[in-house]
């Protein structure tokens, strides 16, 4: 065809290229928002999908794929409770793939037989209708595949489509063998916490050239499995995930969620699953029960003014590990944010060292003492020293513990930690303070000693380092005295010098 004298078809490929990377772009051009029917009142997607699909066109522009260097998969999640879109969303996900992507090749699957055919399969099929590609599509039963008119030669339907998968064990080997070298070869697992691991780890093998995708969502019925790992374990730093509450998104039945509330109370695991995203209590074996972590996700103390601002800096040794400070006055532990540096980069012990310096010396937060992991903190604690900063003190989670019910002062610090947690105050969106507190199990050795669960050992179950759980803990490792101003230690000194 002459590109002089370009198809309509030819004439809209071009217009979708403009939304190679913009899929919240695509949803708002590919279909009729506002027009007469069943989008007549609806001018787009909600808040949290927009959320979404910006941060999916951002992990798409960070690739750059070039269409023949294979590049990192985009791996996105999300867990949230009931009725918040993700069915359409994947079904826009869906058509912005295999609109813009010519010889895309995708599965999608979910939890169940049924909430794959009821629920996102027909979404799917549903929205494909919608797009404006529509009639670029021959939507079948189980599969929606190119037309043949709109494929280049020697290319069959095979080489451009979209499948509908059950996600039993026994039928892992269809998820085998899909690659796209030149392409997106990308998977969609909804109601992802009962997708079986199996399937998970033969999906991956689909994931290794090319511009591969991969999407899971759904409720966190499970505190442990796959899903879990990547939205809260020891893979959450390999995904781009979010947590949505029910409440905040525009399709949810208020006034029936209030009811829930109710009748189940917030704080139970049906409430948190099924409202709130976010994963049922853990077993008996966890150190700190679930019901204190949500206890100070709603008090709101006050911290009295002398109370010293405390700081806790947990030191990666680099790898998966975070170096992350925690901030705690008293009882408040959430108004200060935490600072995350990766631990790839805080390799560089002059930026660490430079960012505690920082804190340090900021007149606004005047903190009274910093407590550093001693393991990879030593040379920073030195160097801190060094600059003058003598509010700084080196913790070694190995060494004794001032009250010796406990083994070690790693023990010591998590146990006041938890003891604190019933009248302490943390912020109610901090998802990884959440499932790093509830990580560690624990045990209590020959001499009644308790013993927190080693990362190592956290690690071989698959559970995250709990780094934002040492930052916090590490602010109780010793008594800070409350603050006095200079200007009323000064009359205070003169005061008693007269009186003398």
């Amino acid at each position: 065809m002459s590109s002089s004298n370009p198809t309509p078809d030819e004439q809209l490929a071009s217009e979708l290229a403009q939304f190679y990377a913009d899929p919240l772009g695509f949803v708002l051009f590919a279909y009729p928002w506002g027009e007469p029917g069943e989008l007549e009142n609806i001018d787009g997607p909600d808040p949290n999908q927009t959320e979404f699909l910006k941060a999916l066109g951002t992990e798409v522009t960070a690739r750059n794929f070039d269409g023949q260097t294979a590049v990192m998969p985009v791996r996105m999640a999300e867990t949230s409770g009931h009725g918040t879109g993700k069915s359409a969303m994947g079904a826009w996900i869906a058509n912005w793939i295999m609109s813009t992507r010519p010889q895309s090749i995708g599965t999608v699957s979910a939890g169940t037989a049924a909430q794959l055919e009821d629920k996102t399969w027909a979404a799917i099929q549903k929205w494909t209708k919608r797009c404006i590609t529509s009639h670029w599509w021959e939507v079948q039963a189980r599969g929606i595949y190119a037309r043949p008119e709109i494929l280049a030669a020697g290319q069959t339907q095979e080489d451009w489509k979209l499948s509908a998968q059950t996600c039993k064990e026994e039928n892992a080997q269809s998820f085998a063998g899909q690659h796209a070298r030149t392409s997106t070869s990308w998977y969609l697992f909804d109601e992802a916490s009962t997708v079986p691991d199996g399937i998970w780890e033969v999906a991956y093998g689909g994931l290794t050239d090319g511009e591969p995708m991969m999407f899971a969502w759904g409720q966190p019925e499970r505190n442990t499995g796959e899903f879990y790992r990547v939205c809260f374990g020891d893979l959450r730093d390999r995904w781009n995930h979010r947590t949505v509450d029910s409440r905040t998104s525009r399709f949810t039945n208020k006034e029936l969620i209030a009811e829930w509330e109710h009748d189940y109370g917030i704080d139970s695991d049906w409430y948190k699953v099924r409202v709130l995203g976010i994963p049922p209590s853990a077993s008996e074996l966890q150190f700190i029960d679930t019901a204190r972590i949500d206890a100070a996700k709603h008090n709101t103390f006050e911290p009295l003014p002398d109370e010293p601002l405390i700081v806790g800096f947990d030191v990666s040794g680099g790898g998966k590990a975070w170096n992350v400070m925690r901030f705690r006055r008293g009882s408040d532990a959430r108004s200060i944010p935490p600072i995350r540096i990766t631990g790839e980069a805080g390799r560089d012990r002059q930026l660490l060292v430079a960012k505690a310096a920082q804190v340090l010396s900021d007149p606004a937060q005047k903190v009274a003492m910093m407590f550093v992991d001693s393991a990879f903190g030593s040379p920073i604690v030195e160097r801190l020293h060094m600059m003058g900063f003598q509010n700084v003190v080196e913790v070694v989670f190995g060494g004794a513990s001032p009250n010796s019910h406990q083994l070690n002062m790693r023990a010591y610090m998590w146990n006041a930690m938890k003891d604190w947690l019933p009248k302490g105050c943390i912020s109610k969106d901090d998802v990884r303070l959440h499932s790093d507190l509830v990580g560690p199990g624990y045990h209590l050795n020959p001499k009644s000693q308790l013993v927190i669960e080693s990362k190592e050992s956290m690690q071989k179950r698959k559970i995250a380092s709990p780094d934002d759980g040492d930052a916090l803990a590490l602010t109780f490792s010793q008594p800070v005295a409350p603050v006095i101003e200079r200007k009323q230690r000064r009359r205070e000194h003169t005061s008693q010098g007269w009186m003398i």
